[in-house]
């Protein structure tokens, strides 16, 4: 039985080692990793701008999108700043079909799909009463989930656990509950600690693409602060809500920013 299940957990294995590779280069902060990727980037693209697509109509309809043009300028001039600066870690990155556009909701939200769709949700911004520092750096937060591909490397993580899963079930002879309960496991035991990874990867990164598109990367700890506030005890905003502890988000943020200072200062010379 345990041979068995050593054949399940090598087949595991061939997979994981025939789909790493990388999606970034490294910047200051290092940004060069391998990663699991099973899928292509052009599907999970495609599926990207599908759902934002359908975002923006269900938007528009409801009468919710773009309706502050003050507030939309200002996230797309923060985005047109930040863009450029992608090329440091991918180079294909400032040629993606970029879209920035603000829903008008209460929510404290933003994201960037894979290929570089944003939206941001108004309430961040005016509940928060974000400057353009702190808004670029929830920007280059956001970008970075979309350089890093970290939904493609999600989407491959649970591709190669659930086949590692189902062969292991099928070679042991466990019924389809067993693997089903296996399955749970993997999703409370290793997804969260990869979710929490991605976004340390996207704070440090997203500091750096805010330092170079000139920026304050020193409003990150401001932001942090202000999202403290909001949580009220009462939890994080929702795309804050798997981030590592406030404590040591700080102190990364503190540590990295001897690092992109000077990166800033050298931005703010040429603007």
């Amino acid at each position: 039985m345990l041979g068995k299940f050593a054949i399940a957990l090598a087949v595991a294995a061939v997979m994981a080692l025939a789909g790493c590779q990388t999606t970034t280069s490294g910047g200051v902060v290092g940004g060069e990793r391998k990663q699991l990727l099973l899928v292509s980037s052009q599907e999970l693209e495609r599926m990207g701008a599908q759902s934002y697509a359908k975002l923006l109509a269900d938007s528009a309809k409801k009468g919710t999108l773009n309706r502050d043009a003050a507030l939309l300028a200002r996230v797309r001039t923060v985005a047109g700043h930040i863009e450029p600066q992608t090329a440091v870690f991918r180079r294909d990155a400032p040629g993606w079909k970029w879209e920035v556009n603000v829903i008008s909701s209460p929510e404290l939200n933003a994201f960037c799909m894979p290929g570089g769709k944003i939206m941001v949700y108004s309430g961040l911004v005016q509940k928060l009463n974000l400057s353009d520092d702190e808004i670029a750096v929830v920007m280059g937060h956001e970008i970075t989930h979309a350089l890093r591909e970290h939904s493609r490397e999600q989407v491959s993580q649970a591709l190669a656990a659930r086949a590692a899963i189902d062969i292991g079930a099928a070679l042991l002879g466990l019924g389809q509950n067993s693997a089903d309960l296996a399955g749970t496991a993997y999703q409370s035991l290793i997804a969260t600690r990869f979710s929490r990874a991605d976004e340390s990867e996207a704070d440090r990164i997203g500091l750096e693409l805010t330092a170079r598109a000139g920026y304050d990367p020193r409003a990150a700890v401001t932001l942090w602060q202000k999202m403290i506030k909001a949580s009220g005890g009462g939890g994080m905003p929702e795309f804050l809500s798997d981030h590592p502890a406030e404590s040591n988000r700080v102190q990364q943020i503190q540590a990295l920013l001897p690092r992109v200072m000077p990166l800033y200062e050298s931005a703010r010379r040429q603007r």
